[in-house]
């Protein structure tokens, strides 16, 4: 195989240029103060230009580039024309030079399946709580999430003007995970994080069962990972069903690539084929270590409110 990168290895590197092309369009949309804001199913689900835009940068750079591969965005869009100016045909050096794990190198574009969140916490973003909006694109085979890319638009924005905004990390299974500095919260302390604006009885009660020291909540499923990666929290509990497979896709290899879980309450793994469902029916329970404890802790009641797929 030597000369021409792996599949997988090719398409991770592109994903990782086109998150940045898709985060730069997020914060320009931002900057216009043109929102064009539209409510999907409620005040809570709502969609805005650069969900829309970001969405076919990230669809239609990828196709181009992996034309037969399977992928699955969040928004649904009419079938239309994309302006050249949306495509992002590059890719990253960087992912190229890595040695691909061994059980992936020789996949096929077919035999995999891309999940795009173009905006992960929308909600947040039309509120102005910047740090919590992601740009996710998750690789899955034969069900199973193994590459990921995230992208911050607004990291640093808290620094005020001229400070560099962005960051990308991504990660493959067996490789590891990259653009980030992997921190854990001490051992003896259990920091929650969970939902900001979905919040219900079962996530309660399901979140104080764990017996928290702490809980933090905020907005956007590729954050509440980026807390875990980065020591803030040591656990994300979200006993309800509004998380969606592109919310965990990307998230779910990044975590993994690190040695951290994501399951369903019940401790079951997420299926990410392509004819899958797209709700994360059982809730959604991540953690950096001590899988074990949290799933143990989850109380009958939210057991028997969720039913695994």
């Amino acid at each position: 195989m030597s000369g021409s990168p792996a599949v997988v290895m090719r398409l991770v590197a592109s994903a990782h240029t086109v998150a940045e092309k898709a985060g730069a369009i997020v914060r320009k949309v931002l900057h216009s103060g043109e929102l064009g804001i539209v409510e999907k199913t409620g005040a809570n689900d709502l969609q805005t230009l650069a969900d829309r835009l970001a969405q076919q940068s990230i669809c239609a750079s990828l196709s181009r580039s992996f034309p037969k591969i399977t992928i699955i965005g969040e928004e649904e869009l009419p079938a239309e024309e994309i302006k050249e100016d949306l495509i992002e045909g590059g890719h990253s050096e960087e992912i190229l030079q890595k040695t691909c794990p061994a059980e992936y190198s020789g996949l096929k574009e077919e035999e995999l399946v891309v999940w795009v969140d173009p905006l992960d916490g929308t909600k947040e973003y039309t509120e102005g709580l910047l740090d919590n909006v992601t740009v996710l694109i998750g690789i899955a085979y034969e069900g199973r999430a193994i590459a990921g890319v995230i992208n911050q638009p607004f990291y640093n924005y808290q620094l005020g003007a001229g400070a560099s905004l962005g960051r990308t990390m991504w990660g493959i299974l067996g490789l590891g995970a990259f653009g980030f500095q992997l921190q854990e919260v001490p051992g003896d302390r259990r920091i929650v994080t969970t939902t900001r604006s979905h919040s219900n009885k079962l996530v309660t009660d399901c979140v104080n069962a764990m017996e928290p020291h702490e809980v933090i909540k905020v907005g956007g499923a590729g954050n509440k990972i980026i807390q875990l990666v980065e020591g803030k929290a040591s656990a994300y509990v979200f006993a309800s069903p509004g998380c969606k497979k592109w919310d965990t896709c990307a998230p779910e290899a990044i975590l993994h690539a690190v040695g951290g879980k994501l399951t369903d309450m019940h401790g079951n793994a997420y299926c990410y084929n392509a004819n899958v469902k797209h709700m994360n029916s059982a809730g959604v329970l991540a953690t950096l270590r001590n899988h074990e404890y949290y799933v143990s802790r989850v109380p009958q009641s939210v057991l028997q409110a969720l039913k695994s797929d």
